[in-house]
């Protein structure tokens, strides 16, 4: 084999080579992208890092947080929403990134009240078969204001919620909690 054709063989390998980098690399960039895309517009995946909604959801669990349905309808009673804390939380010390997780119990124009461990809307006692025990403080009657929500968590008893806090904006709702990857052996949608 002549130098010449030796050169031309190890260019062309060369050049093989560097496409299949570059290939790589833009398989790479797509994914990165596409996974920022989702991340940021359709679902992303959270940490449950207290037992604030025992029994529903346990310290260590993971969730997938979908964020599509709430740009065409408000949340409803009962849906679990993941939300960046309210400006009365980032108040208290808490970081604005960090973000928690509850129950939606009033929606806006609902009348909400504790009272004897239940909780009533509009004068009707809410059937809460997901409850760890029933509330050991009363409520006053409040009425959810307009594009905000009166959120709980599960655990009543253990719990920084609505009661303390004050209404949930939608604005700072960042989704609703719809699926369980971890740990396995309780996967499932919530």
């Amino acid at each position: 084999m002549t130098p010449q054709k030796s050169d031309e063989k190890q260019a062309a390998a060369s050049a093989k080579i560097w496409r299949s980098w570059q290939e790589n690399l833009i398989l790479i960039a797509i994914a990165l992208c596409l996974s920022l895309l989702i991340r940021t517009f359709i679902a992303e995946p959270r940490y449950i890092p207290s037992d604030s909604m025992l029994p529903t959801l346990h310290t260590g669990d993971r969730l997938v947080v979908e964020k599509v349905s709430y740009r065409f309808h408000p949340p409803i009673a009962g849906d679990i929403v993941v939300f960046q804390p309210s400006k009365e939380l980032q108040s208290r010390g808490y970081p604005k990134d960090q973000a928690f997780i509850k129950r939606v119990i009033g929606v806006p124009g609902k009348i909400l009240k504790v009272t004897q461990g239940k909780v009533y809307l509009n004068g009707q006692p809410l059937v809460e078969d997901y409850i760890a025990e029933p509330s050991n403080q009363p409520f006053p009657p409040v009425q959810v204001p307009e594009d905000q929500f009166f959120v709980m968590g599960d655990n009543r008893n253990d719990s920084n919620d609505s009661r303390y806090w004050g209404f949930l904006p939608r604005k700072n709702i960042i989704g609703r909690a719809v699926f369980r990857f971890w740990p396995l052996d309780r996967i499932g949608f919530i």
